[in-house]
Formats: C-alpha cells, structure tokens, sequence
C-alpha cells in the first residue's frame, strides 16, 4: 500500500476525530465533563475541546427555569378526608456538578419528595383550612422543597396547588352549602331592596301631603288677605260717603244758620248728632221713627246745594 496514501488517511481520520470532539455549548446550558471516570469541569458557553477517549460529557443541563406538573396525589386531611392534590413546582438548576452527582434520578427524587411534603402539609389541615389556605399551603412546600434541593444543586422558585378534588359526597354537600348560601344572600337582598322602596314610598307620600298643606295654606292665607282688602275698601267707601254727607250737611246748617233756627235746623242737628255717635264704625245704626223723615229732607238739602 502507498504509504503516502496511508499518511492521508490518518490526517482525514485524526481531522475527524479532532472536529468531532470540538463542543460549542449553547446560550442556558452547561456540559458537566469527567476525564477517565472523575470530575473534571463545568463547561459554559462558548467552544471546547474534549480529548479524545480520555474527557467524556457526562450530562448536559439546561439552565433555565423548568415547570414539572406532577400528576394527582391522594392525601388525607386532619379530619380524615381524602382529597385527590396535583401540584406544579417552578425550580431552577443552579449548580450542574451537584445536578448531577447530588442524587440519582433528581427530579424522581423531587416528584417523591413533593408528593412526601404535600401528605405532610395536608395531615396538619382540615378540610375547611385546605380549601381556604392555598398561599400558606404553597409558601410551606416552597420552603421546604427548595431546602432539600439545595444540596442537588437545584432552586425551587414557585410552588401552585393545581387542584384540590375533594370526595363526591363531600363536593355535593359543599354544593348545597354554596346554594343555600346564595339563597340567603338573594333573599336579604330582596328584603333590602323592598324596604328601601316601601321607606322611598313613604317619604314621598309624606312630601306630598306636605306640600298639599302648604298649597292649603297658601291658598287660605291669600283668601282671608283677600277678604280682608275687600272689606278694607268697602270701609273705605263707606267712610267716604259718610263724609261726603257730613259735608252736605255741613253746608246746609251754615246756610240755615243765616237764618232763624225753626224745627228743620234742630232736626238735622239731630242728624248730625246722630252721624258723630257712629262715627264711621258701626256696621249698624238705628235711627229713632221720628228721625226716618228727615232722610227726604236731607236728600233734598243735598240736591239743592248740588243745583
């Protein structure tokens, strides 16, 4: 065989192997790497070379955050009910070397230990504390799963209760409850709403007959001030008339006085006596018989002081 041949042979196949074990780690990832069975390195991003036959990547990890949904477990609550609980862990591997030698099978081991944690956690609970403790419920398994990872090189972030299913018999009693619950709450609604109407009812009609009254009086007070003009000017000209007859008859005496008094004079004094007795104010005056005469008498004064 040439020999030429066979020193190009082995550049190609010393070529291969040598790209072969050339690595380019990835952005969120790490290589954990042995050299004849021992910890080696840690290999980050960017490129490496493996010796060949010598170096072995033993595992490669991702760095990001992972979500594991762990099926239903069965679990039992202080007051011995059995509620089927899945839960979902949030975690993060921080350390590969420990990932990866920390413990065999790590999210196995993880699974068991939610699972373990979650029955412990519930046994202290009854089933009114189970179904109202969520956040407790998830703050106590953060806690205690991200301190037994730690040595697995592994960050719990966030545990969540997925569902919490409690027994048939138990959900349909529950269901019951929750009814007659918003049963009462519709019917003191109700009640509220038909008191405020009937309260809303009453104060209107009570503003009503208020303002009736008011109305009423008003129109009461308008009616009697009213009355009261009207008898104020039928005074008036009363009073006016009466003084114009004064006056007529107050011309009549001093033109009778001109001359000798006679029976005429006296009776018309008498008149005059007569009108300063009412005064203007009675709403009444009785005049004596002999006295009703004079009124012709006094009209006719009047006329002929008129002409």
């Amino acid at each position: 065989m040439d020999p030429i041949f066979i020193i190009i042979a082995l550049i190609v196949i010393i070529f291969v192997i040598a790209i072969a074990n050339i690595q380019v780690v990835q952005q969120s990832r790490a290589y954990v790497v042995e050299r004849l069975g021992a910890f080696q390195a840690v290999w980050s991003v960017g490129l490496h070379f493996k010796i060949p036959f010598i170096d072995r990547i033993v595992r490669r990890v991702t760095l990001k955050e992972q979500v594991h949904d762990y099926p239903p477990q069965p679990v039992i609550t202080k007051d011995n009910v059995t509620m089927q609980i899945d839960t979902v862990v949030y975690f993060q591997i921080t350390d590969p070397k420990l990932y990866c030698y920390g413990v065999e099978q790590p999210m196995t081991a993880m699974e068991t230990l939610t699972a373990t944690t979650l029955r412990n956690i519930i046994g202290d609970l009854e089933l009114d504390q189970t179904l109202t403790s969520r956040d407790v419920i998830n703050t106590k398994m953060r806690a205690i799963l991200d301190e037994a990872t730690d040595p697995w090189g592994i960050k719990v972030n966030r545990v969540e209760l997925k569902n919490i299913l409690p027994p048939q018999d138990i959900q349909s009693s529950m269901e019951k409850q929750m009814k007659a619950e918003r049963d009462r709450r519709q019917a003191i609604l109700q009640a509220e709403g038909q008191k405020k109407s009937a309260i809303l009812i009453a104060e209107g009609e009570r503003e009503s007959a208020i303002l009736r009254a008011d109305a009423e009086k008003q129109a009461a007070i308008l009616k009697a001030e009213a009355e009261k003009e009207a008898a104020i000017l039928r005074a008036d000209g009363e009073a006016q008339a009466i003084r114009t007859v004064q006056q007529a008859l107050a011309d009549s005496l001093g033109m009778l006085n001109e001359q000798a008094p006679n029976e005429q004079v006296i009776k018309l004094k008498s008149i005059q006596a007569m009108e300063k007795v009412a005064d203007g104010k009675a709403t009444k005056i009785i005049i004596p018989s002999q006295m009703q005469g004079m009124v012709g008498l006094a009209n006719g004064i009047v006329e002929g002081v008129k002409e």
